[in-house]
């Protein structure tokens, strides 16, 4: 179908729009080879150039990813696509960490305020929590608290597998195409408990990491609060 007339948005924007929602619908899937450039064209009754315009704000967006000689295909989630994209993590020589991990404790339970207003979820909203400990050459590197709304996730707290990575798992089994994230950084000291499982002194500096990642459609998905020892290493 062609773009509605009475939109005042430029034509490839039109398209544009329609192209989006086709991957925010799980209409085209993760990984999936899109119509190319001549089809949307005559699909929509635009030119060449348009559908080539509305494909490209696509590609600057990471919603989808050109291959040359293949196509454009939707952007796929992979474990080493969010380490690049989404662990800033790197050694005093410039190489990019990736920590392991070493332990995930899981519980379903109410939110509490802070979580509620993260994720702007109602009173009685329950919410899934992974605690685990990344590790850094097999000693601990960052302790961190992940928390999702558990209507989004029906059964993710019960899955015998966490992998190391969310965000592949809520775009493959949920259609939850995590697309950008807003992170907030501030410089703190290890409590006991911090201390414990980064087996460090009580009030050794630490880096804390909110993050909070959306949605194609700018729904709050994931709220992640992460304690850093950043020995000889930096963000």
């Amino acid at each position: 179908m062609s773009p509605r007339k009475a939109d005042a948005r430029p034509l490839y924007a039109k398209v544009h729009a329609a192209l989006v929602e086709r991957i925010r619908s799980g209409e085209w899937k993760a990984g999936e080879l899109i119509p190319n450039e001549f089809e949307i064209a005559a699909e929509f009754k635009v030119s060449q150039g348009t559908a080539r315009k509305a494909i490209s704000a696509l590609a600057d967006e990471r919603l989808v990813v050109r291959r040359q000689g293949r196509g454009t295909y939707v952007y796929e989630h992979t474990p080493d696509d969010i380490l690049l994209r989404f662990l800033n993590f790197f050694d005093s020589a410039g190489q990019q960490i990736a920590p392991g991990n070493r332990s995930t404790r899981r519980e379903v339970s109410r939110a509490t305020q802070a979580e509620r207003k993260a994720l702007n979820l109602p009173a009685e909203a329950r919410v899934i929590r992974f605690d685990r400990i990344r590790t850094r050459g097999r000693k601990p590197f960052i302790t961190e608290c992940v928390v999702l709304p558990e209507r989004m996730f029906p059964g993710l707290a019960d899955s015998a597998d966490i992998p190391d990575s969310f965000y592949d798992i809520f775009q493959k089994t949920y259609g939850v195409l995590v697309t950008r994230t807003d992170e907030r950084l501030t410089a703190t000291v290890a409590d006991k408990e911090a201390a414990r499982e980064l087996a460090i002194a009580a009030g050794s500096p630490l880096l804390r990491i909110e993050r909070t990642a959306y949605t194609l459609d700018s729904r709050a998905v994931e709220w992640r609060v992460s304690l850093c020892h950043l020995d000889r290493a930096y963000y």
